[in-house]
């Protein structure tokens, strides 16, 4: 099947497929998995133009949901994280648009910036796993035996207790407090926003809408876990992708008149979102079954890989 708009030719169930197996893996991390979707489609489908970013968000914005609804559903979205993250993280979306049509349209160049950004992130992961001193990785590892237990627990009781659920105990513009399965977690507001501000700009100029760079270093920096990371991490991205792709539709036409595909491919995004809605759904409901440094060390060793591939190829 050819789609007319990227020009891609691929049969119809890989995309779904492939999103279902990408999705299921990098929701447990609070990622989409748009960004292993990027670098699919410019590699091996050949989608070099700046289309390939509006593409990747038409992904998230049909993926994402189920994964949401299961975060929520089951009380682990915190929504002062979600708030935060999202009004920093829209912003900067709108210069990484511009910063991508108009100084990373070069497939060589763009591919560079994508290799650089996964560099970074993946290199994050991996200390955050090492742990900067034996106090903190006890400290981790202490905390990950207690929330299995902890689970196990609620399991046999057939349903999740009410410290499963995460409670907001205190709101304000310097600082939120919450509390989750018996811990207390904080984070500087005025930080994080200024944080998702700087993802926003990099998010957009990729198409991820974010996810995936916001969620690690919210981890890492401000020492969240990663089960109330992610469903805050997913719905950002979510929101971001939308007015990302009303963007990219918006300004398609005079692009187009210069020759340049900047408008989503919109049947081959579909496509991609419906393996995601799968996969997104079925991690976010493993998710709390999973060894939270299992979770960092698989989004660590795909984030390296796709990096080092990208970089030395510019070099090459």
């Amino acid at each position: 099947m050819v789609f007319p708009v990227s020009g891609v030719e691929i049969f119809p169930l890989w995309p779904p497929l492939i999103a279902l197996a990408v999705s299921f893996i990098t929701s447990m991390g609070g990622v989409s998995g748009a960004f292993l979707l990027l670098p699919f489609q410019v590699s091996f489908l050949g989608f070099i133009s700046p289309a390939v970013s509006s593409t990747n968000l038409v992904f998230n914005i049909v993926a994402i949901p189920s994964g949401v609804y299961r975060f929520i559903r089951e009380g682990r979205m915190a929504w002062p994280l979600t708030l935060v993250t999202s009004l920093g993280t829209l912003p900067g979306v709108f210069l990484g648009f511009i910063i991508r049509v108009k100084y990373l349209p070069n497939p060589r160049t763009f591919k560079f910036f994508v290799g650089l950004v996964l560099l970074y992130i993946g290199a994050r992961v991996v200390l955050d796993i090492l742990g900067r001193g034996r106090k903190n990785k006890d400290a981790d590892k202490g905390r990950e035996r207690d929330f299995q237990k902890r689970m196990r627990a609620a399991r046999r009781e057939n349903g999740p207790k009410a410290e499963a659920r995460v409670r907001t105990l205190s709101w304000s513009w310097a600082r939120v407090t919450y509390r989750f399965y018996g811990e207390t977690f904080s984070f500087n507001v005025p930080g994080l926003f200024l944080l998702s501000l700087v993802v926003g700009v990099i998010g957009g100029a990729y198409g991820i809408g974010g996810g995936a760079i916001i969620a690690p270093f919210i981890v890492t920096f401000f020492h969240l876990p990663v089960y109330t990371v992610a469903g805050a991490a997913l719905m950002g991205t979510f929101l971001t992708s939308l007015v990302g792709v009303g963007f990219y539709s918006l300004i398609g036409p005079y692009y187009a008149s210069l020759g340049t595909a900047v408008s989503p491919d919109w049947l081959l995004g579909g496509l991609f979102g419906l393996g995601g809605l799968v996969g997104m759904y079925l991690g976010a409901r493993c998710q709390k079954y999973v060894p939270e440094r299992l979770i960092k060390s698989v989004l660590a060793a795909i984030l390296l890989s796709v990096a080092l591939r990208y970089v030395i190829q510019f070099f090459g």
